[in-house]
């Protein structure tokens, strides 16, 4: 139990620190608009250990100029708080506040039964802002536990407009000078990823080796209580040594000597619920053949090889189609669509974007068509895609190449990533 004394002065040290904020540079980013700080449903930001979910509430409630309090229960010095003890931190925060609608909790789930004491808020219309912690707040958790009165918001790493953003380079000009600084930009997100603490820190292998390590142990092995420790990381750094892929769940469980193949599933499931990984859907109109296959991409490049004992290959064609996959669903996220990829005997095209059953989009990635087999796959799988599902609106995304060209009637735009972006 920690007494109300000491509560004060932890939750009041956590008041400072967010006044301390309002003196740092942060980026503005489109997620904040999907907040709804006023509704009676509990806004729920949730996504990858440290992609900046508390800056984007702080921010969303600082924008709208109202009175709010907040509250971190990811504070070391709040281990051991009691769920009965949560009405002592609203009669603090009253205390250091004064009156207020509007409570931001960061990483509440730390606490045992938080739901009820949540729930109970919204009864008495207090707007509630949550932050989740990948697995610590799962999608199916948070329908339970609030009894479908939230909603629920993705955030991923920066995007590469993001991080130009923060590095101050400019992203709009035409000039040499402007685009050169924009490709050299790139080509450090490409390595570096989109984790916002990248940007300030030197050592960034330690910081992504402890990322990866803190999701991993805290978040998924002690939650899950998993069984096969040391085989379960080993098949997560061995996934994400070889992504984007199609797992083969028998492959995998003969690998890592899993008692049976659903272990092996329901293991990929909780890296899926962390934000580890992303999984993306195979085409089709059939629900049922949609759930057979699917394609797993780490969420940001920084996972893929900047961890210690990586020894995967410095593949920029596949982390070029990670920052894709990663961007498109930042767009379907804001729009409602959803993004499919598509593989047939005669082809396949990396990503559909639809609304529904309409493919507004087929997106095909790929760092360097100079190779006229290269070009002519790349190509061939975006008429696969129209032919399949009629969708006119074609994209080929390169590291540089804008060019309108046709094929097979079709007529396709190529276009370089940095100015997709």
């Amino acid at each position: 139990m920690i007494d109300v004394r000491t509560l004060e002065t932890i939750l009041s040290d956590q008041m400072e620190e967010l006044e301390a904020r309002l003196r740092e540079t942060l980026c503005h980013r489109p997620e904040e608009s999907l907040v709804e700080i006023n509704s009676p449903q509990a806004q729920v930001v949730i996504g990858v250990r440290r992609s900046g979910k508390s800056t984007l509430c702080y921010q969303a409630l600082q924008s709208k100029g109202v009175k709010f309090a907040y509250a971190d229960f990811d504070d070391e010095r709040l281990n051991g708080l009691q769920a009965e003890q949560l009405n002592d931190v609203l009669s603090v925060l009253y205390k250091i506040y004064g009156d207020f609608q509007h409570l931001f909790l960061d990483e509440v789930q730390n606490i045992d039964g938080w739901h009820l004491f949540v729930n109970r808020l919204l009864r008495h219309k207090m707007h509630i802002i949550i932050t989740g912690s990948n697995a610590k707040l799962l999608s199916g958790e948070l329908a339970t536990h609030l009894t479908g009165r939230n909603k629920e918001i993705a955030l991923y790493p920066f995007s590469f407009h993001e991080f130009c953003l923060m590095k101050g380079v400019d992203t709009t000009k035409l000039s040499t000078k402007a685009q050169a600084f924009r490709r050299a930009a790139f080509d450090e997100y490409m390595q570096q990823g989109g984790f916002p603490e990248l940007l300030i820190i030197e050592d960034k292998r330690h910081y992504v080796n402890t990322l990866v390590d803190n999701i991993l142990k805290r978040d998924i092995e002690q939650r899950f209580k998993i069984a096969y420790k040391a085989a379960f990381e080993q098949m997560t750094h061995h996934l994400l040594n070889i992504v984007p892929t199609i797992p083969n769940i028998s492959e995998l469980t003969d690998l890592f000597q899993f008692k049976s193949e659903h272990t092996t599933k329901n293991y990929i499931d909780h890296l899926k619920q962390a934000y580890m990984l992303i999984g993306v859907p195979k085409y089709a109109t059939k629900s049922k053949l949609r759930m057979v296959q699917e394609k797993l991409y780490a969420v940001d490049v920084a996972m893929m090889n900047m961890r210690d004992n990586a020894l995967s290959a410095e593949n920029v064609g596949w982390r070029l189609e990670t920052i894709v996959l990663i961007q498109l669903l930042r767009k379907c996220k804001l729009n409602g669509w959803d993004v499919y990829f598509l593989r047939e005997r005669s082809g396949e095209c990396d990503f559909l974007v639809c609304k529904g059953s309409q493919v507004l989009q087929a997106v095909q990635v790929s760092y360097d068509i100079s190779a006229e087999k290269t070009r002519k796959r790349e190509l061939k799988g975006l008429a696969i895609a129209a032919q399949i599902t009629g969708c006119k609106d074609l994209l080929l995304l390169t590291d540089h190449e804008y060019e309108n060209t046709e094929y097979e009637g079709l007529s396709i735009k190529i276009r370089p990533v940095t100015e997709w972006q």
